[in-house]
């Protein structure tokens, strides 16, 4: 069975966003190091979940990678990388999605990422989208969490965690210090 795995960025006091909404997240510890350890994630992914905000942000973006001259070798390969995964998006204000390889889901969420979870393939990873992530988590249908914590304190912004009715138990099944500060933590929930 497929996992549905979480990977996001947070500050030190618990925020994927900072107080001036979805991109404030310059305070991210982001370098090489982290640049690899993304692409270790993202190479056991087939599928991408987003919410109708990521998408459109990185839709915005990512399909012009390739032809920016200033963009960096990693970015060229990680907007090939999702350009040819597959992308399901969750809204119900849109009424299409136009990227390559994306696929709109308006209604039901829990019963289509059980009915994913069930198909053949790597894990499907919620890539930013802390919102439909909070919505999943409350669901309880994280499989794994892969959080990388900067090591600053923003003070203020969108929680990691947030709406949670009921305890989610969780084994930590693997952490890795950055030359940054920055640490990954792998979680895996314990059902």
């Amino acid at each position: 069975m497929r996992k549905l795995v979480l990977f996001l960025h947070a500050s030190l006091d618990g925020f994927v966003e900072g107080p001036n909404g979805a991109m404030d997240i310059g305070w991210i510890s982001y370098d090489g190091d982290l640049e690899k350890y993304a692409k270790e994630i993202l190479s056991t992914a087939d599928t991408v979940i987003w919410g109708r905000g990521t998408y459109q942000l990185m839709h915005g973006y990512w399909p012009s990678v390739p032809s920016n001259p200033s963009a960096s070798q990693h970015e060229r390969n990680h907007a090939e990388w999702i350009d040819k995964t597959a992308k399901i998006v969750f809204s119900t204000t849109l009424d299409k999605v136009e990227w390559n390889n994306s696929r709109l889901v308006k209604e039901d969420v829990e019963e289509e990422i059980k009915n994913l979870k069930q198909q053949p393939g790597k894990d499907m990873v919620i890539l930013g989208s802390p919102r439909i992530a909070h919505h999943l988590m409350q669901l309880d249908l994280i499989d794994e969490y892969k959080i990388t914590v900067s090591p600053v304190l923003i003070g203020s912004g969108l929680p990691l965690f947030q709406g949670l009715k009921e305890k989610v138990n969780l084994k930590l099944i693997e952490n890795k210090t950055f030359d940054s500060g920055a640490i990954g933590l792998v979680y895996q929930s314990v059902r």
